[in-house]
């Protein structure tokens, strides 16, 4: 049973939900305890990604199974393969046939949100948000929610390469040097890919607690996309002291140490302090965040009421943007790979050429 400090918060919560009031949920649902529940979250969560019509989506489709007639998608045997691997810590006490129950509803799921929006690419670790997802909403509702998730909030890490992944961890060390240059130089040798599979996945991959992931999505539902970045450099912040005990010059040692979660990770307190990090150092004070994409979600949804007016088209749209940036930035360095290879003695008018193809 929730302590009784939170029963008045409930009726809160779903006053908030039934009054599609976004801004009073969202500031639930980052106080501390969250969205306390499950039965509250099936009608938060799906407000916070901007589905305000979610009960009408429900009732007007009910179980519509047309994207079962649509073609394949190009990852449905990856999918089917994590899958597989599916539901390893939680729910607890199932059995066999509940599994293999649940497992056939996420690969749905997946399915489902891949082939009404083909143009997305799966990757490995969508499955451990989706489970989330699975166990918390309602049938009707899963899909129109992951797939606003999916194009609005995560679509970075649905794009061909993982470049605009890495992008965003390229935050992190801007983030430890503005608050602890000393920490900032202990680190240089590692890069932040020990981030990756936490901001990927939305720590679902890597919290095996259901009520912690759980209750983590519902502040990283309620704050803006970047928010997520910024959560993972708080964690490392707090571990200062113990990376300071690795010498600097055992850069693989520091990521093997940085790629796990600490345990117990006191969740309450990471997200308070992730609050105040954010509030003292806004990304537009960091340096690479100049290099971010324009139509990354960090920038789309940079601001807590952007996706509430966004559409699943427009997502699209911003996809489309980032491929075209993507194919440019490879033909770019294919071109400077080209020059470098074959560079001889330039004459100013020779430069000027090879710097006109490659502005192109």
């Amino acid at each position: 049973r929730r302590p009784e400090k939170h029963d008045g918060k409930a009726s809160e919560i779903l006053d908030a939900c039934e009054s599609r009031d976004v801004e009073r949920l969202r500031n639930l649902a980052i106080s501390e305890g969250g969205l306390l529940s499950d039965h509250a979250r099936r009608q938060a969560w799906p407000l916070l990604l901007g589905n305000l019509s979610y009960d009408d989506d429900a009732k007007s489709k009910g179980d519509d199974d047309s994207w079962r007639e649509l073609p394949r998608h190009s990852d449905e045997d990856q999918v089917q393969l994590d899958v597989n691997r599916s539901f390893i810590y939680y729910p607890e006490d199932q059995s066999m046939k509940d599994l293999d129950r649940r497992k056939g509803e996420l690969s749905d799921l997946i399915t489902e949100v891949l082939r009404r929006q083909p143009y997305l690419c799966y990757f490995q670790g969508y499955h451990d948000i989706c489970q989330v997802f699975l166990l918390v909403l309602e049938p009707p509702n899963r899909a129109s929610t992951v797939a606003r998730l999916s194009t609005l909030r995560i679509r970075d890490f649905m794009l061909p390469t993982l470049a605009p992944a890495l992008a965003q961890l390229r935050l992190i060390p801007a983030i430890l040097y503005a608050v602890n240059p000393e920490l900032y130089d202990h680190l240089s040798q590692t890069q932040p890919f020990f981030a990756l599979s936490g901001t990927l996945t939305m720590y679902a991959h890597d919290i095996q607690e259901y009520g912690d992931i759980a209750r983590l999505f519902d502040v990283l539902l309620a704050r803006e996309s970047v928010f997520s970045v910024y959560m993972f450099a708080q964690i490392v912040l707090q571990r200062s002291e113990e990376l300071f005990e690795t010498p600097a010059d055992e850069p693989e040692m520091l990521h093997s140490i940085l790629s796990k979660l600490p345990k117990p990770l006191d969740l309450e307190s990471l997200i308070s302090g992730t609050v105040r990090l954010f509030e003292k150092y806004p990304p537009e004070q960091l340096r690479p965040w100049r290099q971010i994409s324009q139509s990354s979600v960090l920038k789309t949804a940079r601001w807590q009421n952007q996706i509430l007016n966004q559409t699943l088209e427009d997502g699209e749209v911003f996809f489309k943007k980032q491929v075209k940036e993507l194919e440019w930035a490879n033909r770019r360095e294919k071109a400077f790979k080209a020059i470098w290879k074959y560079r001889r003695p330039a004459t100013g008018i020779g430069l000027a050429v090879t710097v006109a193809v490659v502005s192109y």
